[in-house]
This record gives C-alpha cells, sequence and structure tokens, in this order.
C-alpha cells in the first residue's frame, strides 16, 4: 500500500489516495493500478500532472514522477500480480471488471497501470 498526493487538475489543491501497489520490483520504482479505469480522479489528475510524492514505509512525501505503462509493460506486470497473489485477484477481478466494464486480464488488459518513479 502507499499513500499518493497528486494535485487537482481544476482545482490545483492537493489530493490524497491510498492505493495498492502491484509491483516494486525495483528500489525507487512502485507500480500502482486505476481499478475504476481512466475515470479515476485521481488517475485523470495524475496524467494532467504527474509529479506527485508517495509515502509508504519508511518514506514520507518523497517525489515521484507518474507515467503510465505501456501495454506490454500492463500486460507484464499484471500478469506478474496474478501469478503472485491469485487469491487476491480471484476475488477482485468479477469487481474491477464491472467497474470498467471492460478487459481485466492479460494480454490486452484495459486497466491503466501507472509507475511512479522517486525523484
Amino acid at each position: 500500500m502507499l499513500m499518493l498526493e497528486h494535485t487537482g487538475r481544476k482545482t490545483g489543491q492537493r489530493r490524497y489516495v491510498v492505493l495498492e501497489v502491484v509491483a516494486h520490483e525495483k528500489p525507487d520504482s512502485y507500480v500502482i493500478v486505476s481499478g475504476f479505469g481512466e475515470s479515476a480522479q485521481w488517475f485523470r489528475n495524475v496524467m494532467a500532472e504527474p509529479h506527485v510524492r508517495i509515502s509508504t514505509g519508511r518514506r514520507n512525501a518523497v517525489p515521484a514522477l507518474a507515467r503510465r505503462m505501456t501495454q506490454a509493460e500492463a500486460d507484464a506486470a499484471l500478469s506478474t500480480y496474478i501469478a503472485r497473489h491469485p487469491r487476491a485477484w480471484k476475488a477482485l477481478r468479477e469487481v474491477v471488471a464491472e467497474s470498467l466494464g471492460g478487459r481485466v486480464d492479460p494480454p490486452g488488459t484495459e486497466l491503466p497501470l501507472v509507475e511512479l518513479t522517486l525523484r
């Protein structure tokens, strides 16, 4: 889990959301997913202003840069998550598919995955 601090694209105000980390393969990188697709407010804000701050574990309000992952990267990261957490995915899959209204399984997932790279 991590807390993402981002800037409202319309208001310019600080916003906060707690999200599950899908992957943390590199020490300076976290991968998160928007279970509500591109319509999630945090996702829209981060795409408009990718300079964010994250808090997780001992890290508190660390500057990071958000980047939407390519389709191939998203498929690979989600496949790894599913392999490592099959019970969690089984529980989440239906809910996420219903909220997204599209394909959630890789390959070709329509779930937007975002990589947060510490700066």
